[in-house]
């Protein structure tokens, strides 16, 4: 019995933090106040960067502040959950963050067609990880100007960092690898691309869309 009540209360912590997820910065953003939408736009994708190319930096901190935002408060509210039914509170941030990341990616209010992960990733869990994530980022990006590399690195660093972090709790790190290969998944077509040196580097923009149709 206690299995069956762990099993259900992971899959609802997962449930209502996909429900978090699917509330997609970049989407919400260009619709409400852009009256647009990115996604037909550049990529297509409903992430920071193809957001960022398209209306410049205007908007972008709206777009982060709603996308970590989100995966903040799944992961406080798994931890808290867990730890009411006195369970383990990460087990809860780590199974939050894995929904969250799927609602993100796979929102179904929007088509199933969102971001590709790294806001929502890079929130989720302790200081500790996050910080190695993002200085991976940050070094990469600012060195080769290429953001799909530096995301991929900094996921892929997450999971090495958590094993370590968490003294070689597996169960931690299979379900962070789970998170970081969502990610790399939905780069495989950047991964491709750096593979063939097409990929673009990144540019700073104000306001692109000046000088052209305004969106209807």
């Amino acid at each position: 019995m206690h299995n069956v009540t762990v099993a259900f209360a992971a899959l609802l912590v997962m449930l209502l933090s996909y429900f978090f997820g699917c509330f997609n910065g970049s989407f919400m953003v260009s619709h409400f106040i852009i009256r647009d939408d990115v996604r037909k736009h550049g990529s297509g994708n409903a992430g920071l960067t193809n957001f960022y190319r398209t209306y410049g930096a205007k908007y972008a901190l709206l777009v982060i502040a709603c996308d970590m935002g989100k995966t903040v408060a799944a992961c406080l509210l798994g931890s808290f959950f867990f730890r009411c039914l006195g369970w383990d509170g990460t087990l809860g941030t780590l199974l939050a963050g894995l929904g969250c990341e799927l609602g993100h990616i796979f929102p179904v209010f929007y088509g199933f067609r969102g971001g590709k992960g790294i806001l929502s990733g890079g929130t989720l869990l302790n200081w500790r990880v996050a910080a190695v994530a993002w200085a991976l980022f940050l070094l990469l990006w600012l060195t080769t100007r290429y953001v799909s590399l530096a995301s991929i690195t900094a996921t892929c660093s997450a999971p090495i960092t958590v094993y370590f972090v968490y003294a070689h709790n597996w169960l931690y790190t299979g379900l962070c690898l789970a998170v970081a290969a969502l990610v790399v998944w939905c780069h495989r077509e950047n991964i491709q691309r750096l593979l063939h040196g097409t990929e673009k580097k990144f540019k700073w923009h104000v306001n692109p869309m000046e000088g052209k149709d305004p969106p209807q």
